[in-house]
C-alpha cells in the first residue's frame, strides 16, 4: 500500500495521517482514496484521480477538516475480516499480494475504516498537526504533499 524506504522512516503518525487524508478526500470530493502514495517521516505525498488542482480555500478545509478529526482523540483499532467479506466492502488492490485469506481493517473511531497492512498510533491525539504543503495536478493526478509540523 504504501512506499516505505527503511523502517526507521516509517512513521505511525505519518500513515495514520495518510488515512485521515484520504477519508476527507473522499467525503469532500467523492472521487476515492489515493491510488499512489509515498509515507515518510518529514513530509509525505498522495495522489488522486482528479480532474484540476484544489483551491486555497479547499486546501485550508482539508487543513481544517483533519486537524479537528485529530483533536476529537479518535481511537484507532483493527479488526479481522475474512478476504470475501472485505471484497464486499472494500478495495483491496493496494494490499500486498500475500495479503492471505483474513485481512486487516484499519478503524478510526467512526471515521475512517481501510485495508492496510501498516502500523498506526493508537488514538488520533498523537498524530499531532497536520497540513498540506503543496498540491499540484498533471495528467489527471492531484498530488497532495502534507507534513506533520511540530509548531
Amino acid at each position: 500500500m504504501n512506499e516505505v524506504k527503511s523502517n526507521k522512516d516509517y512513521n505511525p503518525e505519518m500513515h495514520s495521517a495518510e488515512h485521515l487524508l484520504n477519508q476527507t478526500m473522499v467525503r469532500m470530493f467523492n472521487r476515492g482514496r489515493s491510488f499512489s502514495n509515498h509515507i515518510e517521516k518529514k513530509k509525505s505525498k498522495c495522489d488522486y484521480r482528479f480532474d484540476r488542482n484544489l483551491t486555497e480555500e479547499e486546501v485550508e478545509t482539508i487543513n481544517k477538516k483533519v486537524n479537528e478529526i485529530i483533536q476529537q482523540d479518535l481511537p484507532v483499532y483493527e479488526e479481522f475480516l475474512n478476504r470475501n467479506d472485505a471484497l464486499k466492502h472494500y478495495k483491496l488492490s493496494q494490499l500486498p499480494e500475500d495479503a492471505g485469506k483474513t485481512i486487516r481493517i484499519i478503524k478510526i473511531g467512526n471515521y475512517d475504516a481501510c485495508p492496510c497492512s501498516g502500523v498506526h498510533v493508537s488514538h488520533t491525539k498523537e498524530i499531532g498537526n497536520f497540513k498540506i504543503i503543496s498540491t499540484s495536478f498533471e495528467d489527471g493526478v492531484l498530488r497532495v504533499r502534507f507534513k506533520l509540523p511540530k509548531d
